[in-house]
């Protein structure tokens, strides 16, 4: 893993830019800008994707495999965090003075001259960003985005816009999220996450304070996260609340999740409107109430606003339906903490009507397999009908000894409703043998879990 230095002094000239990784969903976004800055961009990734031949189509140079030979003609070199120290083409630059920026970095030179709106938070970033982008255009603002995951009604995941406003995810894994000169923050929630970076817990929340009071103009806040609660004597940038709460500045009731979308009522300075969406689950009203706040920050009117998200249609890899075959319907998911699963699931639970829940899990992190293996097991456990186990997504880390997906499945209490299955082809195989039609088949996990849909729905087909 790369750890960003954020002590890197950044020129205003980049000259031509090479991206290591360029095929992820961050970090297509920031090139994708960087092109429409004028500046020359090449790329490389480990594999073909839908996303690396749409960069081509920008007219981006992108390699499949890293070789040293794609950095020759660079003069600033662009790295995600989850790269390795040993890539050839990070090496090849640092041993021969190319300038390094982690992807934070590149992100902050887009921002240099803009009003930036960050969102932050444990869980609900990436369709939080989208729902504000899509508020914000709605009402007639064009701001410009880069998100963390495709926003499906506009089939990117960032744009230039010419409005001087800047919406963001803003990753907290890393603490990068500090970087940033944010004028108005979204927190949507701290949940427990990253300790491996931040050591501790007290640590992990200390940088929440110090991003919330680092917003120039105002932080919006769950008033309904137990954390955020605690720690709001903490902050001293004015704060807008949302949620549930009864003390809520935007506070949500009646909230009616089907499987056609979830409706709810929002309140605030005595207006009462009702929001309607055609996004599943519960979580995607507290979600909106959020995005609205910081509509309402910026001046924006609430009805107005939450008008346009009737036409939201979600991000990709976020409760993203694939394929139906004989009636098994499958969905990928990007949940990879036990309070995401658990959303994750109940989004399901509330579509899948008198079928069952079927869950792929393949556990994303060998420290936070081994520090919430049985928290995992008790959501899926609760959530679905059946799971089954794939062996750890390291990304960023090396393999701890005695950690597997085996962890998951053996905190289980009811043995026969999981199944451990480290080879995807018996995985996919078990999955469509367990589901009938009105079923849901769900992957879940921010690894590339993903790519065992295709196995799936070859099995479903013969099965």
């Amino acid at each position: 893993m790369i750890a960003p230095d954020l002590t890197v002094t950044v020129p205003e000239n980049l000259g031509r830019v090479h991206f290591i990784g360029i095929g992820g969903s961050g970090m297509s976004g920031i090139a994708r800008m960087f092109v429409e800055r004028g500046v020359t961009v090449t790329g490389s990734d480990r594999s073909e994707s839908a996303t690396t031949h749409a960069l081509r189509d920008l007219g981006i140079d992108v390699q499949i495999g890293h070789d040293p030979n794609a950095v020759r003609d660079a003069d600033t070199v662009v790295v995600t965090g989850a790269l390795w120290t040993d890539n050839p083409e990070y090496r090849w630059a640092v041993e021969h003075g190319i300038l390094v920026l982690h992807r934070s970095l590149a992100l902050n030179w887009l921002l240099r001259h803009a009003r930036v709106i960050s969102v932050a938070g444990a869980h609900g970033k990436t369709t939080s960003t989208a729902m504000v982008v899509t508020a914000l255009r709605g009402v007639g603002a064009d701001p410009s985005f880069v998100n963390g995951g495709v926003i499906s009604s506009l089939g990117v995941s960032s744009d230039s816009g010419s409005d001087p406003e800047f919406v963001i995810e803003a990753d907290e894994s890393d603490g990068s999220f500090l970087l940033y000169p944010t004028s108005v923050g979204l927190i949507t929630n701290i949940d427990s996450d990253h300790l491996d970076a931040y050591g501790s817990e007290a640590a992990f929340e200390d940088a929440f304070v110090t991003f919330a009071n680092a917003c120039r103009e105002r932080v919006v806040i769950s008033a309904d996260d137990p954390t955020l609660a605690r720690l709001r004597a903490r902050i001293d940038t004015p704060v807008l609340s949302f949620g549930e709460s009864p003390d809520s500045d935007l506070r949500v009731s009646d909230i009616a999740a089907t499987a056609t979308g979830v409706t709810a009522v929002l309140h605030h300075e005595g207006e009462s409107i009702t929001l309607t969406m055609p996004v599943a689950g519960r979580h995607n009203a507290l979600n909106a109430a959020g995005a609205l706040g910081v509509l309402l920050v910026l001046g924006h009117p609430l009805s107005a606003a939450a008008a346009t998200l009737g036409e939201f249609l979600g991000t990709g890899r976020r409760f993203e339906l694939h394929d139906t075959v004989r009636g098994v319907r499958v969905y990928d998911d990007y949940a990879h903490h036990p309070r995401e699963v658990r959303a994750a699931l109940a989004t399901a639970r509330s579509v899948v009507g008198e079928g069952r829940v079927i869950a792929i899990h393949q556990p994303h992190l060998y420290s936070r397999t081994r520090d919430m293996a049985t928290e995992f097991a008790r959501e899926y456990e609760q959530g679905a009908d059946f799971t089954i186990v794939l062996d750890v997504y390291g990304a960023r880390e090396d393999p701890i000894p005695g950690v597997t997906g085996a962890l998951v499945s053996t905190a289980f209490v009811d043995e026969s409703r999981v199944a451990y299955c480290p080879d995807w082809d018996t995985a996919a195989q078990v999955a469509a043998e367990h589901a009938s039609d009105g079923d849901i088949i769900m992957t879940l996990s921010c690894g590339d879990v993903y790519r065992i849909i295709p196995r799936v729905l070859d099995e479903l087909a013969v099965s």
